[in-house]
C-alpha cells in the first residue's frame, strides 16, 4: 500500500471508529460526513425565534445570544467533517409529551458524553451541536442574568448555526422520522484532523 493510500485510509478508519463509538454511547445511528456537503440557510434560524422550545433568548447557547447567523454558519463551513448522530424514542402515541422529553433528555446525554469522549480523538479542533436548548445545566444561568456556568461543556443546536436537519439526515444516510409513534434527534461533532 502507497503512503498516499495509506493517509487516505487512515481517515476511513477514523470515521468507523467515530461511529461506533457514538452507536456504543446510544446513538441508533451514526456517520461521519463532509461539512462541505451540509446544507445551510439563516431561513432555519426562523425555527429558533419561532421559541417552540421555549429557550430563545432565555439560554445563551441559543438564539440571539449564540452570535449572528451568517458568522455561524461560516464556522461550520470552516470544519472539514462532522460526526452526525442520532437517537429514536417510542412514543405511546402522537401527544406522548413526557416521552419526547424523556427522549430529548437521552440525547442530552449523549451529546455529553461524546462530548467528553471526543477530546480524546486527534481532532485539531471541534465544535459540538445537539438538540435544543443547550442542557448542561437544570436551569441556564441567562434565565437569572448570570454568566454561563460551563462554557467548555455548553451546546448549540444544529438549527441555531442553520443547519437543515432534515436534509443532514439524508446526506449521513439516516431518516429523519423513523415511523410513527417515535421522535428522532439529531446531534453533530464537526473537527478537522
Amino acid at each position: 500500500m502507497s503512503a498516499e493510500t495509506e493517509r487516505e485510509a487512515e481517515p476511513e478508519a477514523l470515521f468507523a471508529h467515530l461511529a461506533g463509538l457514538a452507536v456504543r454511547e446510544g446513538a441508533f445511528k451514526a456517520a461521519v460526513v463532509k461539512t462541505a456537503d451540509i446544507e445551510t440557510s439563516p431561513s432555519f434560524r426562523a425555527l429558533c425565534e419561532q421559541n417552540l422550545c421555549g429557550n430563545y433568548g432565555k439560554n445563551w447557547m441559543c438564539p440571539p445570544f449564540a452570535g449572528e447567523i451568517d458568522k455561524l454558519i461560516d464556522e461550520v463551513y470552516s470544519y472539514e467533517y462532522a460526526l452526525v448522530y442520532q437517537t429514536v424514542g417510542m412514543l405511546e402515541d402522537s401527544y406522548d409529551f413526557e416521552g419526547m422529553t424523556e427522549a430529548g433528555k437521552r440525547q442530552n446525554e449523549l451529546t455529553s458524553r461524546l462530548g467528553v469522549l471526543l477530546g480524546d480523538e486527534p481532532f485539531s479542533r471541534c465544535l459540538h451541536l445537539g438538540s435544543g436548548g443547550c442542557g448542561v445545566c437544570e436551569t441556564c444561568a441567562k434565565r437569572e442574568d448570570k454568566p454561563c456556568r460551563h462554557p467548555d461543556k455548553a451546546v448549540s443546536s444544529l438549527e441555531t448555526y442553520g443547519i437543515n436537519v432534515s436534509s443532514l439526515a439524508k446526506t449521513a444516510g439516516m431518516k429523519y422520522i423513523n415511523g410513527q409513534n417515535t421522535v428522532t434527534y439529531f446531534g453533530a461533532a464537526l473537527f478537522d484532523l
